[in-house]
């Protein structure tokens, strides 16, 4: 049987190319450098990536894909805004799918599960003590999600992905207000979720994850709390 023919090179190159804005794109935004609500210009970004328009459109619809620019009615595409006034909602939500994905990891796992489980988790630690924001977003994501998957509920899974995706820059404005040297119990935390669901211990795994979505909510409303009285006093 012929061996499929490999993509032409353009289409290779293409692909790449897509994929280099989209990376660029997606971490400008996540660091807050393209603030809420900013002009993409699409002209603008073929020049700067000296590519043509196609690349930057098909990353542009990737990154709107995951809540991170929208396209407006007349078609001019904006960094999406962060929706402070429904953020409450935001957090039950995510709160409860903590609870949820790491109770079902703790009677569902497999052990390979763990083995992912701790690689993701090394790699966060890592990032941590690196103080490297972006990498420990993309790692916390990582091992949430790994997290997810080994509960073995497709629905559930998809989601949480969705608002672990949705969430990645508000967890940034929670690294900031640690000044991106975030203290080494919130790590603890996640050795402390990994010990409950490798003994399958569905109480105290949902008890933990209770506690560490409880504190990252915490410290995001009090910075933002902070940030106005500063305003008020300006």
């Amino acid at each position: 049987m012929p061996k499929p023919s490999a993509p032409p090179a353009n289409d290779r190159k293409r692909g790449s190319g897509v994929k280099h804005v989209y990376d660029v794109l997606r971490d400008e935004i996540i660091d807050l450098h393209l603030a809420p609500g900013s002009p993409i210009d699409e002209i603008m970004l073929a020049e700067r990536f000296a590519m043509s328009r196609t690349p930057i459109r098909e990353a542009l619809v990737r990154l709107a894909s995951e809540g991170l620019v929208t396209t407006l009615p007349n078609r001019s595409t904006v960094v999406s805004n962060i929706d402070f006034l429904n953020l409450h909602s935001f957090f039950d939500a995510l709160s409860l799918m903590y609870r949820v994905t790491t109770r079902l990891a703790a009677q569902h796992h497999q052990p390979a599960d763990l083995d992912l489980i701790r690689a993701h988790q090394a790699d966060f630690a890592k990032a941590v003590a690196q103080q490297d924001a972006l990498a420990m977003i993309a790692t916390n994501r990582a091992f949430h999600a790994s997290i997810s998957e080994a509960g073995r509920n497709s629905y559930f899974d998809s989601l949480f992905k969705r608002l672990l995706d949705e969430g990645r820059r508000i967890l940034r404005l929670y690294y900031s207000s640690f000044d991106d040297k975030l203290p080494q119990e919130y790590v603890r935390e996640h050795e402390d979720m990994i010990t409950a669901i490798a003994a399958r211990d569905v109480g105290t795994a949902d008890r933990l994850a209770s506690i560490h979505a409880d504190q990252i909510v915490r410290q995001i409303q009090h910075m933002i709390a902070q940030d106005r009285r500063q305003k008020i006093v300006i």
